[in-house]
């Protein structure tokens, strides 16, 4: 089972996570420096049954959202952190809204930094909190209050994901093409080019013949490691790393998939389901520029729709996305949608038909 934390800046989500794991998924000297999440962080605990969660733990910061949505997607639950002292704050809400649009529908609610303040205003953030996940398919899991400092309520939060975990199950990945959706790419000595991410579909072995997608560049699979060790093969619901052969850092990036030749299709016009939040203060218009992030990738692209017409706030509708670089996509893939300038969210939706013609008026 793969869990992302979500939350606004300096609400304790990289805190808590070391109180699970025992792993600081701040990696980067910037993040040590300035005492916070830059970039993605990753962490992993075998729980008593033997299952094994990762952790993906995301930044909080306005600035570093792009960073966030690279890691929520193809998660299986999410732990929505809101800290006792400041209460719901900005990038809580936003943050909510992704997951909300996502359709991840299992996770619990962290109330931390309990240490801090009185029980009386543990109580009150947890109302805020149940409130805001009212109208969202998040409406009905439970909230926690814990402190990552005193260990209070920490077991609990074990015990509760352990049990996720087991109700868990796994996805479906025989007779399934693989598609592994990339987070992050580097070199390692002596091994060569290494990416990491999370299976989508199907499943990988070493010595896998595999494809690039968008660009097309043939790899094969070296080795392959889950929580640090060594594995012969991968399936959906896992995230890894990948050792590949035939391609170089240079020629892979973020946003990218492996998978298997067959469904290699890049494409840059969609047809698309569209809901658009209910916050935004005016219809979504014909030809809006905004950032598509779909699995792990961030493109820019145009809204076409028909005759014209506008999409309301809080409204839903088929519209064509024209993506301004080629990009992969498969029917039933989630996105979220970007203003121009990406400073906020403004939207998600579903992938119809990812391979449509120009669409006249």
């Amino acid at each position: 089972m793969i869990v992302a934390t979500a939350g606004h800046i300096d609400h304790g989500k990289t805190t808590l996570v070391k109180a699970l794991t025992g792993v600081d998924t701040d990696r980067l000297p910037e993040e040590k420096k300035r005492g916070i999440s830059i970039d993605l962080g990753f962490a992993y605990r075998e729980t008593a049954a033997g299952d094994v969660i990762g952790f993906v733990d995301v930044p909080g910061h306005e600035r570093f959202v792009r960073n966030m949505l690279a890691g929520v997607c193809g998660i299986d639950y999410v732990m929505l952190i809101v800290a006792a002292d400041d209460g719901v704050m900005p990038q809580t809400v936003e943050h909510l809204h992704i997951v909300d649009l996502l359709k991840i529908q299992r996770g619990i609610a962290v109330i931390t930094k309990t240490d801090r303040v009185p029980a009386e205003r543990v109580a009150e953030v947890a109302a805020s909190v149940r409130a805001l996940l009212a109208p969202t398919a998040l409406a009905a899991i439970d909230v926690l209050p814990v402190s990552a400092i005193s260990g209070d309520g920490i077991e609990k939060l074990r015990d509760a994901l352990a049990a996720a975990a087991r109700e868990h199950g796994g996805r479906e990945h025989a007779g399934r093409n693989l598609r592994f959706a990339i987070d992050r790419v580097f070199t390692i000595a002596g091994s060569g080019t290494v990416v990491t991410g999370t299976v989508f579909n199907g499943a990988v072995a070493v010595g896998d013949k595999l494809m690039l997608s968008p660009s097309g560049i043939e790899v094969r699979v070296r080795g392959i490691q889950k929580d640090g060790k060594a594995a012969q093969q991968t399936v959906a619901g896992e995230r890894c790393a990948l050792n590949v052969t035939g391609a170089d850092v240079a020629h892979i990036h973020r946003g990218d998939w492996v998978v298997a030749p067959s469904i290699h299709a890049p494409t840059q016009r969609l047809d698309v389901r569209l809901q658009l939040l209910a916050g935004e203060t005016q219809p979504l218009k014909h030809w809006t520029p905004v950032h598509m992030h779909l699995g792990t990738a961030d493109v820019t692209a145009r809204i076409a729709i028909r005759r014209g017409a506008a999409v309301a706030p809080g409204g839903t509708a088929i519209v064509q996305i024209i993506a301004d670089k080629p990009l992969a996509a498969l029917n039933g893939d989630r996105f979220i949608l970007r203003d121009q300038s990406a400073m906020r969210t403004i939207g998600g939706g579903t992938v119809i038909d990812p391979f449509v013609a120009p669409r006249r008026s």
